[in-house]
């Protein structure tokens, strides 16, 4: 589904192609002399890109894009987004250059950090709090399922990238340094110690200044990564001398996993070593980017196209922070919306800040089913710039929900429902071929609506007594409700009588008729398209519901 769309590609507007258009121009800037680049690119752009492979060599190397995982805790939200959004510039670079560039996510954890502080809501800290310092990989697993606190964490995240079909290569950091992977880059800052220092002192305080170095050794006594100077460097011998607490001047070789780097050289290290094309970060990373690029400049290696993305912010339009526990957790989310509407959500302006609340959540899942909705519809050049191409790669659902997830919250709430069997029953006349096996979409929705519900609906739900225009239009609805046929379950003619009514009644805007509705009869300001509620409740009891309140009973 990613062949043949060359010229759509070129031309969509959607952020992940202009980022695909961006990592192409890098990679032909990084592999190719100009003239080389000019012949590249033209081939490409003519729907040639295996031509264009075939012809030049050093564009055989597959595209390297790369995600960073930090596992002194789990995998949240911006982990999941970190890689939603990488996949999805991935598969629009495959679909720019015809699919036949092969392309490779890495997943990296920087599981050889020390740890530096007990995360919260972790069992046995005290174990943990004994393991300070060591490397991750080092520090016993609290949760007793794992070789280490990493290793438990690593599970976790493959765990989580899986359950979600991301496409992607894991990568630990103390297998690539113990494995020798980063030892000729290591040997090159080692070499080049003054230039990384040259960049990085001048952007640090002056108490750091006096004991900053890129080298963190690993105590070979206490197995601790340490924070301490470089006495001296052994360029012939490829080792770093340095004074270790807990048993004096020590000499060390910079390969083989004895020592790691801080993070800004290390993550630079790592561009340069395995020759990184592409990597986003957030906004809060700008200045860091930028050091790690002069480090990678500095080591001879191409600093990755990337470009920074927004924060997201608590519902007060504060920074999320996980101490504060101010933000979403992933597991919170998909009590309450699927992992198709996360994904829009990721999708959407990822350079402006957007709430991430759980309010968001059902807007999301709708906008989420109208663009599938869309889609079906539309030419193909507006199908690939569609939300929902880039979150299923190219092969959307052909369907998704027959009913919003607006209208499924008040089915709840007025139903009184607390299990999926009893929403289905009311489909059975609005849908009578329905059932769980053929509309799974739908299942699943309920099962979200019903928790979603319960939890924030529920709690929340204020009704009002209506003004005398109000009642007197509600009685007329109600009147007229009772001149359809009992059984009716056509959502657009009960629909036409409710814009009957609220014109009759000279509400302007006519907003307010429905918005009265809403608040009189459901207990919200907004709700679901009235017709289609009242079909699938059913006519007699939407009757009941608009005539108890008309009366006052359901604020009462």
């Amino acid at each position: 589904m990613l062949q043949n769309l060359e010229t759509l590609s070129r031309e969509a507007r959607s952020w992940p192609f202009e980022q695909a258009r961006n990592l192409l121009a890098h990679v032909l800037k990084k592999r190719l002399s100009d003239a080389e680049r000019d012949a590249a690119k033209l081939l490409i752009d003519a729907g040639k890109a295996d031509e264009a492979l075939a012809t030049f060599e050093a564009l055989n190397r597959p595209v390297i894009l790369e995600t960073g995982y930090g596992p002194s805790g789990l995998p949240h939200m911006g982990t999941f987004g970190e890689v939603a959004r990488t996949t999805m510039v991935r598969n629009a670079f495959r679909a720019l250059t015809g699919d036949h560039w092969r392309t490779r996510l890495i997943a990296f954890s920087d599981d050889m950090d020390g740890l530096r502080k007990v995360p919260e809501g972790v069992p046995n800290p005290e174990m943990l709090r004994e393991d300070l310092h060591l490397p991750l990989t080092k520090v016993r697993d609290p949760f007793g399922t794992h070789d280490s606190f990493g290793a438990h964490n690593n599970a976790r995240l493959r765990a989580f990238l899986d359950s979600f079909g991301f496409e992607y290569e894991f990568m630990s950091s103390t297998e690539t340094y113990r494995s020798g992977r980063f030892d000729a880059t290591l040997l090159t800052l080692l070499e080049r110690f003054d230039k990384v220092m040259g960049i990085m002192l001048p952007t640090l305080g002056e108490e750091r200044r006096a004991t900053y170095s890129p080298f963190l050794p690993i105590s070979p006594i206490t197995g601790h990564v340490l924070q301490v100077p470089t006495l001296e460097r052994n360029v012939e011998r490829g080792t770093i001398v340095f004074d270790d607490p807990a048993g004096g001047r020590t000499e060390l070789p910079v390969t083989g996993g004895h020592v790691k780097l801080q993070w800004k050289p290390d993550w630079a290290m790592r561009w340069t070593a395995l020759d990184v094309d592409y990597e986003m970060s957030g906004k809060d990373l700008i200045e860091s980017v930028r050091e790690s690029g002069k480090i990678c400049r500095a080591l001879g290696g191409t600093p990755p196209e990337g470009f920074n993305y927004e924060l997201f912010l608590d519902v007060e339009g504060k920074k999320i922070s996980k101490s504060k526990g101010n933000g979403l957790t992933m597991d919170e989310w998909l009590r309450y919306g699927t992992p198709e509407s996360l994904s829009w959500y990721m999708f959407q302006s990822p350079k402006s800040a957007k709430s991430l609340h759980f309010n968001v959540i059902p807007r999301a899942t709708d906008d989420y089913l109208s663009f599938i909705e869309q889609y079906k519809t539309q030419e193909p050049a507006k199908q690939i710039d569609n939300a929902v191409w880039h979150i299923h790669s190219g092969q959307p659902p052909e369907s998704a929900s027959p009913v919003s997830f607006a209208l499924l919250l008040n089915l709840v709430g007025v139903a009184n429902a607390s299990s999926k069997d009893q929403l289905w029953a009311y489909f059975a006349k609005y849908l009578p071929d329905a059932a769980p096996e053929n509309e799974p979409v739908l299942d699943r929705l309920m099962g979200y609506a019903l928790n979603y519900y319960e939890d924030f609906v529920k709690p929340s739900k204020t009704y009002r007594l209506p003004d005398d225009k109000e009642k007197a239009a509600l009685l007329d609805l109600a009147g007229r409700l009772k001149a359809l046929p009992a059984d009716t379950t056509d959502g657009e003619a009960i629909q036409g009588e409710v814009y009957a009514v609220g014109k009759a009644h000279e509400f302007e805007p006519l907003r307010a008729w429905f918005q009265a509705l809403y608040e009189v009869l459901l207990g919200a300001s907004q709700g679901p398209r009235f017709g289609s509620f009242a079909a699938i409740y059913g006519l007699p009891q939407t009757i009941v519901l608009i005539e108890a309140g008309a009366n006052g009973e359901l604020a009462a």
